[in-house]
């Protein structure tokens, strides 16, 4: 798991970023390999010249890497705050650093740290074996009650009935929301969190899908939906945007009754 790191200064101001005109930002990153023998966390700071990297936090990171730090491990891939593979705990919020700007206060350093109380394999690396075994739980394909063969109908869905997955259907699946979830870092093992529980609503309400009953049935112990305390940390962080909570708030309505889900529209019979 993510633990207390000790600081560790390494970086030192080199000449050519004392020139006139410099704008220094220190940087404090998390550093921490468990396959190391005797390795313990630490806070190792890097200086960077604003004027000489690009205005995101990822930009920073990787000219670290790429010209003071070769070892500095971190995950990313799209930049455009897509794919989720860079998020990371940085200034006290769970984001992408991607798109995360920085904060151009010299005099104050940015700490960065990776996904908070998920084990760590390098750096800001967090393993993500679990959430993604949580997705797969969910079985995020729409399901029918009878074999259909693909190509010979059309999956119908009203336009109004498409609007309901707005909002749900964008989810990254970064994490940022679940990692801040105090039920989720007590309960991980058994607590599916925000993230996955929005995607459970996601195919719960598709119009299309026929198994509503059996998904809802697999949420009914005090570890699923209601295992949420509307603490709304989730929909706070999301870099996205979206509200984790006011799915899981529609879960427990389904689950409880005060709301059904409506049978899916018909598709209007086509003129002889």
């Amino acid at each position: 798991m993510l633990r207390a790191p000790a600081l560790v200064n390494t970086s030192s101001r080199a000449a050519s970023t004392a020139a006139k005109g410099a704008r220094i930002k220190t940087f404090e990153i998390y550093r921490y390999n468990p396959d190391e023998a005797g390795s313990k966390p630490t806070m190792q700071k890097y200086d960077v010249d604003l004027n000489k990297c690009g205005p995101m936090v990822l930009d920073a990171l990787i000219k670290i890497k790429n010209e003071v730090d070769p070892t500095l491990t971190f995950r990313r891939s799209c930049r455009e705050g897509i794919c989720g593979s860079c998020a990371m705990n940085i200034g006290g919020y769970n984001t992408l650093a991607c798109i995360c700007n920085i904060d151009t206060n010299a005099a104050k350093p940015t700490k960065i740290y990776p996904l908070p109380h998920m084990y760590v394999v390098k750096d800001l690396v967090p393993d993500m074996n679990l959430f993604y075994k949580q997705y797969a739980s969910i079985q995020p394909w729409i399901q029918k009650n009878e074999k259909i063969n693909l190509g010979e109908s059309q999956l119908y869905q009203s336009v109004e009935e498409r609007d309901k997955l707005d909002g749900l259907y964008e989810c990254i699946l970064c994490a940022c929301c679940s990692t801040s979830c105090p039920s989720y870092w007590w309960n991980a093992d058994k607590y599916l969190g925000p993230a996955i529980l929005m995607q459970s609503y996601r195919w719960i309400i598709d119009s299309r899908d026929e198994k509503h009953v059996e998904r809802l049935s697999r949420m009914t112990d005090s570890f699923s939906a209601f295992k949420c305390h509307t603490i709304l940390n989730c929909t706070k962080t999301c870099p996205k945007h979206l509200n984790p909570a006011r799915a899981i708030g529609e879960i427990k309505k389904l689950l409880t009754g005060l709301t059904t889900k409506p049978a899916p529209h018909k598709p209007a019979a086509a003129s002889a």
